[in-house]
């Protein structure tokens, strides 16, 4: 098992995927959330059995598939709906997840998750790194990547931890408001001192 994990987050736009890439490109090993929701909602399982149980067949594409745009919409407003899905979801997300992070073989692991302050998987970690952006910041990109409203997106940054708490948090944090190639410069150095933190806690 990997010895040390540090929990990677940030609010929808931060830029959490370039830099979780980044660390990959290093040989560190990723369990990434987001990966792992869609794992437990493929066709046959029981994540998906349950969801159209619920909200009926019309919630699965023409393939059999979940349409996540509209589960999207549907729980971002409907706080109740929201609930009964992360009641149904997280426990089978993290027993997946730990059975992931067990596997690592890489000097450190890194949990990739944008709830990870808002649920039990922060107990998982052993530092916090934040990726931060400004909330204009993160509605453009998501704006220009995503096939959602506006209205969508304003809601689920509004779901998710304020900025100002997440930043309260953390351990260690990149701020990518520059280029591509700045991000990564940030995290080739926060790459380095996680190596040398890893080697010291063994």
């Amino acid at each position: 098992m990997t010895r040390r994990i540090i929990g990677l987050t940030g609010g929808i736009g931060s830029g959490k995927s370039a830099a979780a890439d980044r660390f990959a490109e290093k040989g560190i090993d990723l369990v990434d959330a987001d990966l792992l929701a869609r794992e437990v909602v493929e066709p046959g399982t029981e994540g998906l059995l349950a969801i159209e149980a619920h909200f009926g067949s019309s919630i699965l594409t023409a393939e059999g598939t979940l349409d996540r745009a509209q589960l999207r919409s549907l729980i971002f407003a409907a706080p109740d709906e929201k609930a009964w899905l992360e009641n149904l979801l997280h426990p089978l997300i993290n027993r997946l997840m730990r059975a992931r992070l067990s596997a690592g073989t890489s000097p450190y692991c890194l949990l990739v998750s944008p709830l990870l302050l808002e649920t039990e998987q922060a107990q998982l970690v052993d530092r916090v790194l934040v990726i931060d952006a400004l909330p204009e910041t993160q509605l453009s990109r998501t704006l220009s990547r995503d096939g959602s409203s506006r209205e969508t997106i304003e809601a689920i940054i509004a779901s998710q931890i304020d900025r100002e708490t997440r930043l309260a948090r953390a351990d260690d944090v990149i701020s990518n408001e520059d280029s591509i190639e700045a991000l990564h410069r940030a995290v080739d150095s926060q790459h380095e001192e996680y190596l040398q933190w890893s080697r010291g806690q063994q």
